[in-house]
């Protein structure tokens, strides 16, 4: 395993409830380079991208053609930024690992990891994140991250957001259960593959996550994983700012992102949401290094 770049991305412009910014350093403050070490991969931390205080900007300074997206200028300086860093771990043939923050800094990792190739994505959330400003109930763009990257809607032919080597075909979603109507379409008539609850407790979730990563290695050079904590149930997870009941559970989570290790076509991977200030102990942050090492080999026997 190649060393393991760390890049945070302490952002909350994309939720109404604040705090997620200091997800990043409590991932790190949770033992996450000793637990990725544990695993026998070396790490380098590469410290975090710059992200102004939202307080510090108007969240209506920038828009698209059409519809409401807030913060968006904000939004675009940080997931530019952080696509570089990406790239850069890349070229240097290390392992990007972003610590987020909200959703939309999927928008730089994933920009990063599709720049030079062609990959494909694996995306586990309760939640579709492909509305767009013209869908989205509430304009904030951490319900819109998907959609930039596979540019749907208002997000086409915006150079920033959209990922040019990833295709809708190699993208699956999985553990969806809390989906906005004009969301529901969109996914859809796009081409990804959704995977939901009901789909996992059908068929058991190692099932469900090969089928998902045949999806995203089908044709391509590696996979990134875009792990939203709010995957969990809020029992398992209670630090973040979207909890939604009837998430899987911890072993479930584990089982998972085990399945991603043994796949050995991970190219890159972020984990999300975490929100400090709605955590217990630091149970969430915690338990997101646990998964990463689990992410990046770690084994029981």
């Amino acid at each position: 395993m190649r060393t393991v770049r760390i890049i945070g991305a302490p952002t909350d412009y994309g939720a109404n409830r604040r705090g997620v910014d200091m997800g990043p350093s409590a991932i790190r403050y949770a033992g996450l380079a000793a637990a990725v070490e544990q695993v026998g991969v070396d790490t380098v931390d590469d410290g975090d991208v710059r992200a102004p205080h939202a307080e510090e900007r108007d969240p209506e300074a920038e828009t698209l053609t059409s519809g409401r997206a807030k913060f968006l200028r904000e939004t675009r300086e940080v997931v530019t930024s952080l696509a570089d860093r990406v790239a850069d771990a890349l070229a240097a043939e290390e392992l990007p690992l972003v610590l987020g923050g909200d959703h939309s800094v999927a928008i730089g990792s994933v920009t990063g990891s599709a720049r030079d190739a062609d990959v494909g994505l694996v995306w586990f959330d309760a939640h579709g994140d492909f509305n767009t400003p013209e869908t989205s109930p509430s304009g904030n763009v951490h319900g819109m991250p998907l959609a930039a990257v596979l540019g749907v809607g208002e997000f086409a032919g915006v150079g920033w957001a959209t990922a040019a080597g990833l295709s809708p075909e190699n993208v699956a979603i999985v553990g969806l259960r809390d989906v906005d109507e004009r969301e529901r379409t969109a996914i859809a008539d796009s081409g990804v593959t959704a995977f939901t609850m009901s789909d996992i407790d059908e068929r058991g979730i190692t099932s469900v996550v090969d089928d998902a990563l045949d999806v995203a290695t089908d044709g391509t050079d590696g996979v990134h994983v875009s792990l939203d904590l709010d995957w969990l149930d809020p029992r398992e997870a209670p630090g973040v700012g979207t909890p939604v009941r009837g998430g899987v559970t911890y072993r479930e989570a584990h089982s998972a992102l085990e399945a991603v290790a043994d796949c050995g076509r991970l190219r890159s991977l972020e984990l999300v949401e975490i929100n400090p200030i709605l955590d217990e102990r630091n149970e969430t942050a915690s338990l997101a290094t646990e998964l990463a090492a689990s992410a990046l080999g770690k084994q029981i026997l």
